[in-house]
């Protein structure tokens, strides 16, 4: 990273030109260095800005056009790495609309603070104590002590990781037209993978791989990585290579054992429920391949290897809670994370023993993780009941209940899937009217900014008296 700013003097004046000539450089500074918060949501709606108008050149889709609203919808899903399309990637959009797509998925996973960071650096500018904070609030306390290591090891971990799995995936793809094709398969779609991104360039996105051993577990590998965290990656690292001491945080073992608990979980239920529908006829090698990429991607990837119109009602509602769930934090997925359910569990669990204290791992979670938590679950659970609620009266018209019930599953799926960023969708996205679209790209980048930013942002603007009350007790239950 360093190279950037000693072997290209010309870019770093230029860059400090620009913040010089800028009439407001006061405010701009502050708002960069000092309100990390709005710099973060704002930075993002800048970004999808700039991606919709590229997409509206001629130069990105095959007829030279497309509408301002599916522009919008496509650069909000790659930013936001979610993967729910109105239009078909592989057909719709010319090479460079995929190159493009792709850039915009890995800005969108790594994030854009962290480019930030990357550029506040090649130009010589500090990085605030506010930003740190910022940042150490996505990344894990002492992974910011040193913002270069940080930079350093997000973007080396991302495109090692990236660069083995599209090795790994070209064999994959069999006989395809050209090897600049098959590279291009490659790199995209490993970039998906890692960045949780839905994204595919085949109609059906990966039925046609269901069995292919090394193309599933080379994409649920690289999903599971970007999906467990930068935090957890480093600390695990960390812990295989050094001797003494040897231990693991205790967001690193909430993660990993919620992780894996939702994965055999999902798998074994998608298995027992989905073997006498989507994968009836498939021998059990093929059941077991499915069951496993759908557990892995249907918590934030978004890749299906079995036609989800099909799938029974009860695998749709599986999927919206391991949606909800989402990934770990400090990944490139969304969700309310795996570190609020094991929080939520570890709660219930202690109250139900009759403990006070929330003791996991020979560790006590802070009043204020617990507190975070129920925040994020319930402002996340208020905000999807009020999405679903904008889609059944803008869509519905004048059916009846009894005639649209199976459409409120549809939106409910879709909403959920938009929301943690996964991309899932029972096929209706491209049949939405403008309203509905709208609704999903609100849906969108709520989940990729995060609740709790956009919950904070507004909070951080008014001031609660910090006094107490006497407490009293209400019945609960």
């Amino acid at each position: 990273m360093a190279t950037l700013s000693s072997s290209t003097p010309g870019v770093r004046r230029i860059l400090l030109g620009v913040a010089d000539w800028n009439p407001f450089p006061s405010l701009l500074r502050r708002f960069l260095l000092f309100s990390p918060g709005l710099f973060f949501v704002v930075s993002y709606l800048i970004a999808i800005s700039i991606g919709t108008w590229l997409l509206k050149m001629p130069w990105a889709t095959r007829s030279g056009r497309i509408d301002w609203i599916d522009a919008l919808f496509t650069s909000t899903s790659a930013f936001c790495v979610t993967g729910l399309s109105v239009v078909d990637t592989g057909s719709y959009f010319t090479f460079a609309g995929q190159f493009l797509i792709m850039i915009m998925v890995q800005v969108g996973g790594l994030g854009i603070m962290t480019f930030a960071a990357l550029l506040f650096l090649s130009i010589g500018w500090t990085v605030s104590m506010r930003q740190r904070s910022f940042i150490q609030g996505t990344y894990a306390s002492d992974f910011t002590r040193d913002i270069k290591q940080l930079i350093v090891f997000i973007f080396a971990f991302t495109f090692i990781a990236e660069f083995l799995g599209a090795l790994l995936l070209m064999p994959c793809w069999g006989m395809s037209p050209s090897f600049r094709e098959n590279v291009f398969y490659s790199i995209f779609h490993s970039v998906c993978s890692f960045c949780n991104a839905g994204f595919s360039l085949f109609p059906d996105s990966f039925v046609r791989y269901r069995g292919n051993v090394l193309f599933i577990f080379t994409v649920t590998s690289l999903t599971v990585l970007g999906g467990i965290g930068f935090p957890v990656m480093r600390d695990v690292i960390h812990y295989l290579g050094r001797t003494r001491p040897r231990r693991l945080t205790l967001n690193t073992r909430i993660s990993l054992v919620v992780t894996v608990v939702l994965i055999i979980l999902g798998t074994a239920l998608f298995w027992a429920l989905e073997s006498r529908y989507s994968m009836a006829g498939l021998p059990w090698q093929d059941q077991f391949l499915v069951s496993y990429f759908q557990s892995v991607s249907a918590r934030t990837a978004g890749f299906y290897s079995t036609d989800f119109r099909v799938v029974d009602n009860a695998t749709l509602l599986l999927f919206m809670v391991l949606m909800f769930i989402g990934t770990s934090p400090g990944s490139t997925g969304g969700g309310i994370k795996t570190t609020s359910i094991g929080v939520l569990a570890v709660v219930a669990g202690n109250r139900i023993r009759g403990s006070e204290a929330n003791n996991v791992f020979r560790a006590t979670l802070s009043d204020e993780a617990v507190t975070r938590t129920i925040t994020v679950f319930i402002a996340a659970v208020i905000f999807i009941l009020l999405m679903i609620f904008l889609h059944m009266v803008g869509q519905q018209g004048d059916a009846p209940s009894n005639q649209s019930r199976g459409v409120f599953i549809e939106y409910l799926f879709e909403v959920v899937s938009a929301f943690g960023t996964v991309g899932l969708s029972t096929g209706i996205t491209p049949r939405m009217d403008v309203q509905g679209k709208l609704l999903i790209i609100v849906t969108m980048f709520v989940g990729r900014v995060g609740i709790l930013t956009l919950v904070y942002l507004v909070a951080a603007r008014k001031h609660a008296p910090s006094y107490r009350y006497a407490e009293e007790n209400i019945l609960i239950g």
